[in-house]
């Protein structure tokens, strides 16, 4: 997402540090019970970072919506329920020993966890903190 097409919102929160935008992640998909991913014809899309190969995901469609750009302008957002995240992609993506690169932009990577990680801190309620 560039600053040209986000409103001032989300300008400030693609603007906040890795950790404070981990914190809004994690607020956001306890309020709204759902993990925005993007698809293409193949499946979810997937990230390099390092040695690893991860699953991104965003907080909101807008803000997975502007992620696909160039290489990803086909793809598309999908929302994932919690309760199917917890039951479904948390044993897959460990079965596939995938990481999760949680709310990648166009500067850095985001915050790259496990995905027991990432459930558990969705599990733990969390106060603004950014």
């Amino acid at each position: 997402m560039t600053t040209a097409n986000a409103t001032e919102e989300q300008t400030v929160i693609l603007g906040l540090g890795a950790k404070k935008r981990l914190a809004f992640m994690f607020e956001t998909v306890q309020q709204y019970k759902q993990v925005w991913i993007l698809n293409d014809d193949d499946g979810c899309v997937m990230l390099a970072n390092e040695d690893d190969d991860c699953v991104p995901v965003w907080p909101t469609r807008d803000f997975a919506q502007a992620w696909a750009t160039g290489d990803w302008e086909g793809c598309t957002p999908k929302a994932i329920p919690t309760k199917d995240w917890f039951s479904r992609w948390t044993p897959g993506l460990e079965e596939d020993d995938l990481l999760i690169a949680v709310f990648p932009t166009e500067e850095d990577d985001g915050t790259v966890l496990f995905p027991d990680e990432f459930e558990s801190q969705l599990k733990i309620p969390k106060k603004r903190k950014y």
